[in-house]
């Protein structure tokens, strides 16, 4: 868990990044999860994993954004994936009568964050994660 969801961000941006600062323009958004920010009952490694990839935006940011790069996260919370199929019906149900708007997300709702923070409209937004939730969870 943690050498994808860290270690492959890590390595990601290690790869881009010395073109970004020789060009003194960049953006990087990475993908974090909500249960980064709270934690998860039995999620502790995908939870770590994803703080972690929080911990490192809001440092590369405070890094770089001096030199034009601008580095932020998303944090979406439950979305209709691959992955949440994994989970049991049981959990699914558990989660959908938690959730104020009593529906999962879907990943057309979550892109236009990525494409907002692509953008220009996006050039005051350094080292924020942004929470694309449902209400799920609220900072």
């Amino acid at each position: 868990m943690i050498a994808v969801n860290l270690r492959g961000v890590f390595l990601c941006t290690r790869l881009v990044l010395p073109g970004m600062l020789e060009r003194k323009s960049g953006k990087i958004i990475n993908i974090a999860s909500q249960l980064g920010q709270i934690g998860g009952t039995e999620m502790v490694h995908y939870s770590a994993s994803k703080a972690g990839v929080i911990g490192l935006t809001k440092a590369l940011a405070r890094e770089v954004s001096a030199q034009g790069i601008h580095v932020n996260a998303i944090a979406p919370g439950p979305i209709l994936t691959d992955m949440m199929a994994e989970e049991t019906d049981e959990w699914a149900a558990r989660k959908l009568a938690e959730l104020p708007m009593a529906r999962f997300g879907e990943a057309h709702e979550v892109a236009p964050t990525a494409v907002f923070l692509a953008s220009d409209d996006s050039s005051y937004y350094v080292g924020q994660t942004l929470c694309p939730n449902g209400a799920d969870v609220m900072l």
